[in-house]
């Protein structure tokens, strides 16, 4: 993709086919889908253990807490594991790309580095 736009472009539209802003669409997106995937599959797999291993969830770990409980606070504990992830990785990867491309537009800058 190029950095030079017809008069017609608005400044947004000339942010979004730059191939910084492409480059940060790719980025998210490679670490969004494979997370949600694992999500999803271990969400899943907590789902059909309970509806068809009730033998195995049912196993007794220490007094009254049984597999199926722990697997359950397991759920939990990886939701909040994979915010805190998503939150340091778009911190340090994503959010210097974007307010780049931010004061690109405020500041009416070519993304070439020139001016508009």
């Amino acid at each position: 993709m190029s950095d030079t736009f017809s008069a017609s472009e608005t400044d947004y539209q000339r942010v979004q086919n730059s191939d910084e802003f492409q480059a940060l669409k790719r980025r998210f997106r490679r670490f969004v889908f494979p997370m949600t995937a694992l999500f999803l599959a271990w969400y899943f797999l907590y789902v059909l253990l309970a509806d068809y291993a009730h033998d195995f969830m049912s196993t007794k770990v220490w007094g009254n807490v049984n597999v199926g409980l722990l697997l359950g606070l397991g759920q939990f504990v990886s939701t909040f594991a994979i915010t805190m992830i998503y939150a340091r990785w778009a911190n340090n990867k994503q959010d210097p790309v974007a307010e780049r491309l931010r004061l690109h537009i405020e500041n009416g800058d070519s993304l070439d580095g020139g001016a508009a």
